[in-house]
């Protein structure tokens, strides 16, 4: 049975450890060229490099922050159902999954938030216009 429990646990831990290290990459660092294979792809992100810069630092911190959090809450929910049974063990594993998945997906609407309060729909930086004090 703890076998069991702990190959569910090292499956859990995948997508969490895998938003921490693509988090912390994207955070420094994004792909050198826009491309369709690799990065955060989407419409407004390839606009130039700016917004490919932008969204895959923006990106990398929402990542690294939930694949934290997943991982602790993961690590968690498993600790208490360790001694129970097969069944139990895989329900918990289900909801781990379908909630990481959730976060993952819903991981672009921030991101695209982002972005249309930055750049224009050309991927220009906006230019907030000051009030002059006279």
């Amino acid at each position: 049975m703890i076998y069991f429990w702990f190959f569910i646990l090292i499956t859990n831990l995948i997508i969490p450890i895998i938003m921490i290290g693509f988090g912390s990459y994207f955070r420094n660092h994004h792909p050198k060229k826009i491309n369709m294979i690799f990065g955060y792809r989407t419409k407004m992100s390839m606009k130039n490099m700016d917004t490919w810069k932008f969204a895959h630092n923006y990106m990398g911190n929402i990542w690294r922050l939930w694949g934290w959090i997943l991982f602790i809450i993961t690590f968690i929910s498993l600790i208490f159902v360790i001694n129970t049974n097969i069944d139990t063990i895989s329900f918990t594993s289900t909801i781990i999954c379908t909630i990481q998945i959730i976060v993952l997906i819903f991981s672009i609407f921030p991101v695209e938030r982002a972005l249309k309060n930055t750049f224009d729909n050309d991927g220009h930086f906006k230019i907030k216009k000051c009030r002059e004090n006279n």
